[in-house]
């Protein structure tokens, strides 16, 4: 033998046999092996970044990427993206390979029961083998999300907010599973709405998190004794608000909102102003004027976002896709992400299925006094965070 690095075998080898009687033939020689390392063919196609059977395409027409933030998560937690050769970014959304078109199908299944959207499928005739006659085929799923999000206000058409209890047109997006929730601010009525239904009667947001202006809470007064229905949401708090918005603080103006609970007079809220808003949607034209409220308030602001984002001691796993051609980060994309790590903070069960990582040996800073962040800012208990475990999976960053 020789050095283990050199993948080098010797052999001694002696070969001896009787020729004549009493006489034996001796030869003495020495073999050399030389060990050569060989992938099976599953590992050598997966080895080969070109090759894919089967390819899962995830789209949402809309122009952030919240959603996304929020399914990468959910996909780290339950381990869906096992077996997948490599993922690819693209503008509108990722692209997964897969090497078999059961470990797609798995994907799809998953992603059907966690948002809601739709998918069609296709294929396309690779080879074919005549004599055994047998069908080599890429399988493409195209899978489209409801181009909706969480905090978005959007304007539902005329018969479907009938069939949903005679809601108002004009809802927040509250929550998105396999299906939306939507709440009236006015009257707290809250309204579940199916993938199949919204793609018979489809309608697109009126403003996202993006378009949202900062207003000042003048005075609050929670409203007592109102009875609305049975079908309300028991969380909030409806209240009469008066509100200023910052870049005009002469303007005073009134509404009511479900942030009764949270809200104080002196507090900044985040909201839209209808009076002030120039909209192009066939929905929102057929309404009428006493239809359409002065101001929808959204959530409340606690602060700088990024002053926020130093005082964390906790992060989150990402997947390492590949970004198609030379896409570069933007400050949106940033933006983006810090409002997720906020809507996390936030909303307890918004982040039930996510898996919150411990900062190793990181102390969080407490904010001063003169800061911009608020003293009631949610934060995240060290009960509900993970410790960062050392996980050699070349899928998995952390950030």
């Amino acid at each position: 033998w020789t050095e283990p690095h050199s993948k080098r075998l010797k052999v001694k080898l002696v070969v001896q046999k009787e020729v004549l009687t009493a006489t034996l033939l001796q030869q003495t020689f020495i073999v050399d092996y030389i060990v050569h390392n060989q992938m099976c063919d599953d590992c050598q196609r997966r080895e080969a970044k070109d090759y894919w059977r089967s390819i899962v395409q995830v789209r949402q027409k809309i122009n952030h990427k919240k959603t996304f933030l929020y399914l990468e998560q959910v996909i780290l937690k339950h381990h869906a993206h096992q077996n997948v050769l490599r993922i690819k970014e693209t503008k509108d959304g990722l692209d997964f390979y897969y090497a078999q078109k059961q470990d797609a199908r798995k994907l799809v299944d998953f992603m059907m029961g966690v948002v809601p959207c739709r998918y069609k499928t296709s294929q396309e005739l690779i080879s074919h083998d005549t004599h055994t006659n047998v069908f080599n085929y890429k399988h493409t799923f195209s899978l489209e999300i409801v181009p909706i999000c969480k905090d978005n206000i959007v304007c539902l058409p005329k018969k479907l907010a009938q069939s949903l209890g005679n809601i108002s047109s004009i809802v927040l997006c509250t929550k998105v599973a396999n299906f939306l929730q939507v709440m009236d601010p006015t009257t707290l009525q809250v309204a579940d709405i199916p993938a199949n239904v919204f793609w018979r009667s489809p309608f697109s947001s009126l403003f996202d998190h993006r378009q949202l202006s900062e207003f000042l809470v003048l005075q609050l007064e929670v409203v007592t004794g109102a009875i609305f229905g049975h079908n309300t949401s028991n969380r909030c708090v409806l209240a009469d608000v008066w509100v200023s918005p910052l870049a005009e603080m002469d303007r005073q103006i009134h509404c009511r909102t479900h942030l009764g609970h949270i809200l104080n007079p002196g507090d900044t809220v985040w909201g839209v102003d209808f009076t002030q808003a120039n909209l192009n949607n066939e929905h929102f034209d057929k309404l009428k004027h006493h239809e359409i409220p002065d101001v929808l308030l959204v959530k409340k602001g606690y602060g700088d976002s990024k002053k926020r984002h130093k005082h964390r001691n906790w992060q989150l796993q990402t997947i390492h896709k590949e970004p198609e051609g030379m896409m570069e980060e933007e400050e949106d994309d940033q933006r983006d992400y810090l409002d997720f790590l906020e809507d996390l903070e936030e909303n307890p069960n918004y982040r039930q299925g996510v898996n919150i990582f411990m900062k190793p040996n990181v102390v969080p800073e407490m904010p001063d006094d003169d800061s911009d962040i608020a003293p009631d800012v949610p934060r995240i208990g060290v009960e509900e965070m993970l410790q960062n475990l050392s996980i050699s999976d070349p899928l998995l960053n952390s950030n």
